[in-house]
């Protein structure tokens, strides 16, 4: 890093040095040279101050792992690669990009680079791409996606089917699923994994306790529908975009979220409160817990006659 940085450093005392030399008049040539010294600039300011990077360690264990001497080839490649993917559909996801088809958006920005082996079994070390600053002003929440990604692995192995209901509401059914293909490449492949990051570690001790997580991840178990409802919105809190619906019959109180994609979701007090209306309705239903709710568009939401007329 030092040598780049003299190498900087020294075109930038040329291009000063050309700069004070030049005679203004000669416009064009001044802009040119101009624009190559903020350029330079840019570049030792990168080099002296890094952008704040984030590593990981994902290591493997079973059938394709020799110890901590090596792995094979194909399933370290495709783990590695499966694992990316997983990730990029999580980035995605909390970013409110994700559609349920076509490619992943930003995959490429997005890419873990390898920059080590991980010792431990054996495994790679992986370096997030750089977090949001005024160099890299496009990245997305890179940290906070592998947190969940973590957090996913864990709760799908040993947590309760509504704590996994609310990560598949965070991160989007598909990035969901994502995970579970990584999962069942380990299974197909009798491996077991482990991943290390910001000093939490989790790793699946048995393959008994990987195919609960993936069984659990499958779209089977993780049910989404839409749902009319008639009744009428009880309250709207826009701090935390929840909602509160007095479903006409008097059978529920539905209780859920305003996607993020909706502007302006105080409207819903200024103008629809106590009024009669029919609403569908998103629902994520994960195993045997409870429904959750979220109101996705205004096309969904309309006036009703009077109710219990």
């Amino acid at each position: 890093m030092s040598d780049q940085i003299n190498v900087i450093s020294s075109e930038i005392a040329e291009l000063e040095g050309i700069l004070a030399t030049m005679p203004q008049a000669e416009v064009i040539a001044r802009i040119s040279f101009e624009s190559r010294l903020r350029a330079a600039r840019a570049a030792l300011a990168a080099a002296v101050h890094p952008p704040d990077v984030k590593k990981a360690k994902l290591t493997f264990r079973g059938k394709p792992v020799f110890g901590s001497h090596g792995i094979a080839a194909e399933f370290g490649t495709k783990a590695a690669g499966a694992f990316s993917d997983a990730f990029s559909a999580v980035v995605a996801g909390l970013s409110e990009s994700l559609q349920y088809m076509g490619p992943i958006p930003d995959k490429a920005k997005n890419q873990l680079l390898i920059t080590g082996t991980a010792i431990g079994s054996f495994g790679f070390e992986l370096e997030l791409p750089p977090q949001k600053n005024d160099l890299f002003p496009d990245a997305g929440r890179t940290n906070e996606a592998l947190q969940k990604l973590q957090d996913l692995l864990r709760i799908s192995a040993e947590g309760s089917d509504d704590e996994i209901a609310e990560l598949v509401e965070e991160i989007h059914p598909r990035a969901v699923r994502k995970v579970a293909d990584f999962l069942g490449y380990l299974i197909q492949n009798h491996a077991l994994c482990g991943l290390e990051f910001e000093d939490k570690f989790f790793r699946f001790d048995s393959r008994k306790h990987l195919e609960v997580s993936a069984e659990r991840l499958q779209e089977g178990n993780i049910r989404e529908r839409d749902e009319d409802f008639i009744g009428s919105f009880a309250g709207m809190l826009p701090g935390g975009r929840t909602f509160e619906f007095d479903v006409a019959d008097g059978s529920q109180t539905i209780k859920g979220k305003v996607a993020a994609d909706i502007e302006d979701p105080d409207l819903i007090n200024r103008e629809w409160l106590k009024r009669p209306a029919k609403i569908k309705l998103g629902v994520i239903q994960v195993g045997k817990g409870r429904p959750r709710y979220t109101f996705k568009t205004w096309d969904a939401l309309t006036a009703w006659p009077a109710l219990g007329k």
